[in-house]
């Protein structure tokens, strides 16, 4: 039985806006639903009548009614809200008044800008002018690489809303990383910085900038946006001009183009490490709807919060966190090293900018934790009030170590989802109880269940992650996928007409949601399934441990576990801490689970979202090709998986 780490006060479930929603759905439909189970099970059971609801209440702007909710009922393909017309900006800029808006911190938590919902307003409107003088309009390309900065919500902001298609990646991607997101969408304009920052270094992005126009014809413009130096030289990059010269005019009211529902916003990326990366488009109204439900019912945000997630241009993270947008927020956008020149320059920025809303990866929370940090003692963090986590499965332990550490009184949200659909399959409900090891609630609209190899869904046993009725922010198509035969591959081949998100988890009575990994990295010793993360909790333990990665090795016709550590400076592994790590695997989990081997590296590959990639190790191992190698923050780091002595049998 999971523990209950937190509950929420009564005063804190009486002001959440997920109890005012439930007060409205009561007077509207003459229901007596008493709380968050009741009314997520209202939620799948009348979707049209949810979706209404979420979209009167929030308040969406639109200049045409919806002629029907939700027709043609199926996935994919479902029309939602179809007739209505509306801006994504438009919505994100409801606001212009002299509240701050966004400020942005550089590595070493150095704010060095800010700016207000009237100047964020009034600088959307002068680069809308120039994107339009370009000869931007609604289904072109702009893409961005840049870092997490203002500019870059500016640029995003500016060019969707001419009706623009909107993408990014972030500038630690290589020349090849790029070509193979950028070169198949085939954008208009360009808008990069001239460089960013990491581990203290300024690395220049010029280099790459001037490949890429070279490469790519389609590119009609450049814009350059100082920030590794005050005035950067780009005479020799084609098209090319400053960020200052393009805002240089006049601002003035914004002419939002009023588009379809499904109309498209956002051109995301999968990762890549199976081969080029998807395209995966974004419906504007679908995107909308769905990250504000997020933001205002399930993180309870109000006008007066300040949110943060640590996130790069390339994760989807940054597109969610943009949307706080529509709700009036402080958004704080850092870019760096999280953790440089040390592990608490998060923390000292939550405290000196007074951080409500506290985002970031299940990795960092690990890292601090193994610190040895104390962040509720070292900073005041009195007005934290959640903190989210998601990249990964959060462990038990680090959801003790928040509470015991951070703070005793704070929503802990978990959160799963993707980029596949820019949003949660599985949330936080600000009026529910926190237990360790799982995510709370599954997601307002969402009808997440868990599906047997029968296709069955199943209550307390691990299965797949699988979405069985249509939701708005299911991705409209893939770009040049003109049969759609790379869409249905990705989602609906294994149960049609359902969508399979690749996930293992199970699905506990009282409704909440543990996550144990991708199904494709799922291990299968003697036919038994096991998820990784699952052992990955358990080694996440041993302070001697920084990192790991668990894997499957084709030994004959079965599987064994292999386990691989990364472990603290100076340390190396022993008899001991082996034994130590299988007792532990052992003892509290199956003898399944427990690694054939347990091998030290000294590092492990992620992708630059910073997940780990199971698959691509598990090819190195077996001696076969990986074949985008770009994809990885850290591709080097597959070198120490080849030919061990450990793995041959």
């Amino acid at each position: 039985m999971a523990d209950l780490l937190w509950t929420p006060s009564e005063e804190r479930v009486k002001k959440a806006n997920m109890t005012a929603l439930i007060e409205r759905v009561n007077r509207d439909n003459s229901l007596s639903l008493g709380g968050y189970d009741d009314l997520y099970q209202w939620s799948i059971d009348n979707p049209e009548k949810f979706w209404e609801t979420i979209w009167r209440e929030i308040g969406i702007v639109s200049s045409a009614p919806w002629e029907s909710i939700l027709s043609e009922p199926r996935m994919p393909g479902a029309k939602w809200f179809t007739g209505a017309r509306l801006n994504f900006a438009e919505n994100l800029l409801r606001y212009r008044d002299d509240n701050t808006a966004l400020v942005s911190v550089r590595e070493g938590g150095v704010v060095d800008g800010e700016l207000t919902y009237a100047e964020l307003y009034d600088n959307v409107s002068k680069l809308a002018k120039y994107l339009r003088g370009a000869g931007v309009t609604k289904g072109d390309r702009v893409a961005g690489f840049m870092p997490n900065r203002m500019e870059t919500v500016v640029a995003m902001l500016a060019a969707t809303s001419l009706g623009a298609i909107w993408s990014s990646c972030s500038p630690d991607f290589g020349f090849k990383g790029v070509m193979d997101r950028f070169g198949q969408i085939q954008p208009k304009v360009l808008i990069s910085c001239d460089g960013y920052f990491f581990k203290g270094k300024a690395l220049d992005s010029l280099g790459r900038v001037k490949e890429v126009v070279t490469s790519i014809d389609s590119i009609e413009r450049v814009l350059i946006v100082p920030f590794a130096s005050e005035r950067p030289e780009i005479s020799d990059i084609d098209k090319a001009a400053l960020w200052s010269d393009a805002l240089s005019g006049e601002g003035g009211e914004i002419e939002f183009a009023q588009l379809p529902f499904d109309h498209p916003l956002y051109i995301m990326y999968s990762s890549g490490t199976t081969g080029v990366p998807k395209c995966i488009v974004h419906g504007a109204g679908g995107t909308l709807i769905q990250q504000v439900k997020e933001h205002i019912y399930h993180c309870d945000l109000r006008r007066d919060d300040t949110i943060f997630y640590f996130t790069t241009c390339g994760w989807m993270m940054w597109n969610w966190l943009v949307a706080a947008l529509f709700v009036g927020a402080k958004l704080v956008l850092f870019d760096g090293n999280p953790a440089y020149p040390d592990a608490g320059v998060l923390w000292k920025t939550a405290q000196e900018l007074g951080i409500t809303h506290f985002g970031t990866s299940a990795k960092f929370i690990s890292l601090v934790e193994k610190e040895g940090m104390k962040p509720g003692k070292e900073y005041d963090l009195t007005k934290l009030k959640v903190v989210m986590s998601t990249g990964s499965p959060l462990s038990v332990e680090n959801f003790h170590w928040v509470y015991d550490e951070i703070k005793e009184d704070l929503q802990l949200a978990s959160i799963s989802g993707g980029t596949d659909i820019i949003s949660c399959f599985m949330l936080g409900s600000p009026i529910d109880p926190v237990y360790a090891g799982e995510i709370q609630k599954r997601g307002l609209g969402m009808k997440v269940e868990a599906w047997n190899d029968e296709g069955k869904p199943v209550i307390g046993e691990k299965a797949e992650l699988v979405c069985s009725a249509p939701f708005p922010s299911a991705p409209i198509h893939f770009w040049n996928d003109p049969d759609n035969e790379k869409y249905l591959d990705a989602y609906f081949n294994d149960f049609p007409g359902v969508w399979r998100h690749g996930d293992y988890i199970e699905i506990t009575e009282r409704g909440g949601v543990i996550v144990y990994g991708r199904s494709d990295a799922t291990l299968n010793p003697g036919g038994v399934r096991i998820g990784t993360a699952e052992i990955d909790r358990q080694v996440e333990a041993f302070e001697e441990v920084v990192d790991s990665i668990v894997v499957g090795q084709r030994v004959d016709d079965d599987v064994r576990v292999i386990l691989f550590v990364v472990l603290r400076e100076g340390m190396t592994l022993d008899d001991d801490l082996t034994g130590r790590i299988k007792k532990q695997i052992r003892a509290n989990t199956t003898p399944r689970h427990v690694p054939a081997e347990v091998i030290q590296v000294a590092d492990i590959p992620r992708t630059l979202s910073g997940k780990k990639v199971e698959l691509a190790v598990t090819k190195t191992i077996h001696g076969e090709e990986v074949k985008n190698k770009d994809a990885l923050a850290n591709p080097g780091a597959l070198d120490y998986f080849k030919d061990l002595d450990e793995l041959k049998v």
